[in-house]
């Protein structure tokens, strides 16, 4: 699996490759698709290039994407496009057409509710654990953590030398992941290293202007296309690295983690 992040918090100042209005979200997708992509998150914007998540702009983002690709789409609810967990919950509770599957990112406030909520409404939940948090221990524990769709494991590192190993000890804290799907991803400087360890240890992962402004030489990226084809790239040159020794894999039981 190769997911797409098509924008996530960028903004203009990053670069008029990331796409903002729910008509460039959706060329972006149908290229990235094209390269081949074969799933989508996106951050709906407000007019002013804000995440949201208002009803009306998640509706119009959903559906111009739909429009031009058939591949599943999800959505953020990080706290920062709604820092009120009650509000958060309201604003969910108010959509009017729902995506695939969002992301709730389990350290912060309101987690469970918010993952709670969107599977009572059937949409998938993708567990987003981040490194230097404690997301993996509050997972562990959670009640919701077998019914969830994937983990994201998301390395924050974002060192050249380090990604790697901080992306090892994630995995380490996540374990099982109660036996769900695990999807590695880092960003900006750790990005490139971490996606390469995803193909060596067979995991989903995901590239895009949300993660990573540059293809692996340094060149800045022109669209999400050229990242995904440099990603898949990089994915199968990770696998093609992998020896028996490598490590056992997170959120595959039935690879050792008995």
């Amino acid at each position: 699996m190769m997911q797409v992040c098509l924008n996530g918090s960028r903004t203009a100042a990053d670069g008029v490759a990331v796409p903002l209005t729910p008509e460039s979200m959706a060329d972006s997708a149908a290229e990235a698709v094209a390269a081949g992509a074969t799933d989508i998150h996106v951050h709906p914007k407000t007019p002013c290039g804000h995440d949201t998540l208002s009803p009306r702009v998640l509706a119009r983002t959903l559906s111009a994407i739909r429009e031009r690709v058939p591949v599943p789409v999800g959505v953020t609810t990080g706290a920062w496009a709604e820092p009120d967990p009650a509000a958060r919950l309201r604003r969910i509770r108010d959509w009017t057409v729902l995506p695939d599957h969002a992301s709730v990112n389990w350290h912060e406030p309101g987690a469970e509710e918010t993952a709670a909520l969107l599977m009572e409404l059937g949409v998938g939940v993708e567990a987003g654990i981040w490194s230097g948090t404690d997301g993996a221990e509050r997972f562990a524990a959670s009640p919701l953590g077998p019914k969830v769709l994937r983990v994201l494991a998301e390395v924050t590192d974002t060192a050249l030398s380090s990604a790697v190993s901080s992306a090892r000890a994630l995995l380490s804290g996540i374990g099982t992941a109660h036996g769900r799907p695990v999807l590695l991803h880092g960003e900006d400087g750790g990005a490139w290293p971490v996606l390469r360890l995803a193909g060596r240890l067979g995991l989903a992962t995901r590239i895009g202007l949300e993660d990573v402004l540059v293809l692996p030489d340094g060149v800045p990226a022109g669209s999400n296309a050229e990242l995904v084809a440099a990603g898949l790239t990089e994915h199968a040159a990770g696998r093609a690295d992998a020896s028996p020794a490598t490590p056992d894999r997170p959120g595959r039981p039935s690879d050792g983690n008995r």
